[in-house]
């Protein structure tokens, strides 16, 4: 029963990877339709974003009068809702109608299955778990790919919203394999600590903004990457700085993979030192001024592997951190300080760049690793249970 439920909830992370990509994807014949400047597919995401950050936000109370189950349920049909309703947007201005429930979805499904987890798994669950929104991340992009191939960008979201009601029926089919962990866990869920309370416990303030560093970079190589090459590799073909946009990616996935495999036996706490030392190596590797774009490729990657378990490797250890009382909240604020950084830091970026050029992107990244490395270890120190780690 067990294995059961982990595989649901593996369906569950790739359903929240689904969505994320199709806007990008979809986009340049979206904005040919819909007659638009290229730069408003933003103002869709960052929509999207600001519904995300509202729900993650709420999750710590939804949590503690709800069951993780019943959150995930409401929260697929928003997204499903959403994806369904981009596929009827005959006009640009319907897109913001639909990004309200697309986006209020995926925050809730985050924080509420990231706090389960975090509560009833071993660190290696955690690091599959988010290797497996990576799967939903690359699947939805050859979806797009084949509905502009073959019918029109309509139908990618349309298709994309069938596999999220599928995965909907499975996660229904599923409700007995969730068990409510007995009135001990209802009380413990109905004691949990609301935002105001859990930002004055120590330790909580520098995770969050270690949260918004690591998505701030993180976020920013997956826009950027592709154009550090045009703008410091001269004479490459447009098609291959396109690909470059998946090495950070790819890496991020690798890193997580491995980590699935070790985490248990290294701990958290080490698991994430490790990472952001392997960080920090890739991004001394792509400003080294040998092997071409070669040795900057092997560097993007080594980058996004480092990367790779910091996200779950700092979520597992909420409960252990702040106590199970203060945990659903920790998560909640931790997600809503992700989307802040993953949203407006890029953004930042474009400008910086636009002033001082694209060959200031590693500087820019080794600034939020450096960052996200003090405020984790200026959390540990303010912790009384963080010598157990």
């Amino acid at each position: 029963m067990g294995s059961l439920l982990l595989a649901v909830i593996y369906l569950i992370f790739i359903s929240l990877g689904l969505p994320d990509s199709l806007l990008g994807s979809g986009w340049p014949t979206m904005q040919a339709d819909f007659g638009v400047a290229s730069a408003c597919a933003g103002y869709v995401s960052m929509t999207i974003s600001f519904m995300t950050i509202i729900s993650a936000l709420c999750s710590p109370r939804m949590i503690r009068r709800f069951h993780t189950k019943w959150i995930v349920i409401v929260s697929i049909f928003l997204t499903v809702l959403g994806l369904l309703g981009f596929s009827f947007c005959g006009q640009y201005w319907m897109l913001f109608l639909f990004a309200v429930p697309y986006g209020l979805g995926a925050g809730s499904i985050d924080a509420s299955v990231n706090h389960y987890v975090a509560s009833h798994y071993p660190a290696s669950v955690m690091n599959f778990l988010h290797c497996f929104y990576g799967v939903g991340a690359v699947i939805s992009p050859a979806i797009m790919a084949l509905a502009l191939k073959t019918a029109r960008w309509n139908e990618g979201y349309r298709w994309t919203s069938y596999i999220q009601a599928g995965i909907l029926l499975v996660v229904l089919l599923s409700l007995p394999l969730w068990k409510a962990g007995g009135k001990a866990e209802q009380e413990t869920r109905r004691d949990s600590a609301g935002i105001r309370e859990t930002l004055r416990v120590p330790g909580v303030v520098p995770t969050l903004i270690a949260f918004f560093s690591y998505c701030a970079g993180e976020a920013t190589c997956f826009l950027w990457t592709p154009s550090y090459f045009a703008g410091t590799e001269a004479g490459l073909p447009g098609e291959t700085v396109a690909a470059f946009g998946s090495l950070v990616f790819g890496g991020l996935m690798l890193g997580r993979l491995i980590s699935g495999f070790v985490s248990n036996r290294l701990g958290d706490r080490l698991l994430i030192r490790i990472g952001i030392a392997v960080e920090l190596l890739g991004i001394c590797l792509v400003v080294v001024p040998v092997g071409g774009y070669v040795m900057t490729a092997v560097g993007f990657v080594i980058v996004g592997t480092g990367m790779g378990p910091v996200y779950p490797a700092v979520q597992h250890m909420a409960p252990v951190h702040f106590g199970a009382r203060h945990s659903a909240a920790v998560i909640g604020l931790q997600m809503a300080s992700a989307y802040i950084g993953s949203t407006f830091m890029p953004m930042v970026f474009g400008h910086v760049q636009q002033a001082v050029g694209i060959g200031v992107m590693p500087v820019y990244l080794l600034a939020f690793a450096l960052m996200n490395l003090g405020m984790l270890e200026l959390a540990y120190r303010k912790l009384p249970q963080a010598g157990k780690l």
